[in-house]
């Protein structure tokens, strides 16, 4: 990698300049921008912005990386910066990073820089590039899947924070003979956000559901169609909900409130797991606050969701319930699920015993 000015998908990337300083100050400020970027100094002020162009972008183009600024083509101005930082020569390996200062955002600034640096640093003899982002930075996850990076997994505490807390971070990777992007998502965002039938409305779950979730998942009777059948945590509940919209992009599970669409009240709870994307198969699962429950709302709840998953491309819908479940079995066969079988001691019991699963699926050729 040289240090040479290149255009494409409407930015600019070039050298970083000292006329650079106003807008880095400004960009590096942003409460948004030191929320995923706890290293920088604090507070960044003019100093610090003429050490990186003399002296910080220098080195990292020294270290066999790169240090660009994004700019405006028409104006030349700063609108954010972009780089990349080599993690293995003999594997030729690199990390890329970015930000995007707050006029920036929402114009697709982040994802054409991205989509620019990958050809170019793949033309250049790139052959494995990784882009890490905290597990909550979810503008950030779905620049990866527009420039084709594809989730690779979790490293564990491998983010530094300010507060001296570690965090995890979610390794996107893109290989240099990989398609340029987007990817297909096994699981798509939900038609306007939401599913509704005018009675009960689902959407995806927010860090503001953690106390309702809380309530329902420590609920005996629900705890006892838990897996394992043990109550949980409220900071495990506020860490689902926190991570509930990364999960989706990576087509793990479609995390969903149940909330009453005349009220507006959260009153259950609903999960999509797409544990045979292979096969298309997906399982589901649901439960309801005590006050919610009798007006038919998880049945309402069963079909939206059907629904949708058959509308992405999903074959096969399969549910579990324990044998003395029958408001649940109840609420399957009303949404045209049917009986499949028995599982015998599939699933953990209180006390180190086991418990049966009945067994209920649904086809997308299925009738309604």
């Amino acid at each position: 990698m040289t240090p040479e000015t290149i255009e494409g998908y409407g930015v600019r990337l070039r050298p970083c300049h000292l006329a650079d300083v106003p807008e880095m100050v400004t960009g590096c400020a942003d409460p948004e921008i030191r929320r995923f970027m706890p290293l920088l100094p604090d507070p960044y002020d003019a100093d610090a912005a003429r050490w990186w162009v003399t002296e910080g972008a220098p080195a990292a183009w020294a270290a066999g990386g790169a240090a660009y600024t994004i700019a405006d083509p028409a104006t030349d101005r700063l609108l954010g910066s972009i780089g990349l930082t080599r993690l293995s020569a003999e594997r030729a390996t690199y990390e890329i990073g970015y930000w995007v200062g707050a006029a920036a955002r929402g114009r697709g600034v982040a994802t054409a820089a991205t989509r620019l640096l990958t050809e170019r640093a793949f033309a250049a003899g790139a052959a494995r590039l990784e882009l890490l982002t905290r597990t909550e930075n979810v503008a950030s996850q779905r620049i990866a899947l527009a420039c084709g990076y594809r989730h690779e997994g979790v490293r564990r505490a491998a983010g530094a924070g300010g507060d001296g807390v570690r965090q995890d971070l979610i390794a996107w990777v893109r290989l240099a003979d990989d398609p340029p992007g987007p990817l297909a998502r096994l699981l798509p965002d939900l038609p306007d956000g939401r599913l509704t039938d005018g009675v009960v409305t689902l959407r995806p779950v927010e860090p503001a559901d953690t106390d309702a979730l809380y309530r329902l998942h420590s609920l005996p009777e629900v705890v006892a169609n838990r897996v394992p059948p043990v109550a949980p945590e409220r900071a495990a509940l506020a860490r689902r909900c926190r991570l509930a919209a990364s999960r989706w992009l990576a087509g793990e599970a479609a995390d969903l409130a149940i909330v009453d669409a005349v009220t507006g009240a959260v009153v259950g709870g609903c999960a999509l797991f797409y544990d045979e994307p292979a096969t298309g198969q997906a399982m589901i699962g649901y439960s309801l606050l005590p006050e919610a429950r009798g007006r038919g709302l998880a049945a309402r709840t069963v079909r939206l969701v059907a629904g949708w998953a058959f509308g992405i491309g999903v074959a096969r819908l399969w549910a579990g319930t324990r044998p003395d479940n029958v408001a649940s079995q109840r609420v399957l066969e009303r949404a045209g699920f049917r009986r499949e079988g028995l599982l015998r001691g599939r699933l953990p019991g209180p006390d180190g015993a086991r418990v049966d699963s009945v067994v209920y699926g649904r086809l997308a050729t299925d009738e309604n």
